[in-house]
């Protein structure tokens, strides 16, 4: 079974993580062609001060911390 693990900044809403994983299980299911049952989304919030770009975090970089 595919599993599709997203690594995303917290604070997206749910409706649009559940519009993610609607879309990228409906790509995996059309290439594929198993049912979306087999398919797992697993969405994985990252504070901004944990996620790097380089040396800066993103917090540091959107002029947070």
């Amino acid at each position: 079974m595919p599993f599709v693990n997203i690594r995303i900044l917290e604070g997206h809403p749910q409706d649009r993580k559940d519009e993610i994983a609607r879309r990228v299980t409906e790509a995996i299911t059309d290439l594929t062609k198993l049912p979306k049952e087999a398919v797992w989304v697993v969405f994985e919030d990252v504070k901004a001060t944990d996620w790097f770009v380089g040396d800066k975090s993103v917090a540091r970089i959107k002029g947070g911390k």
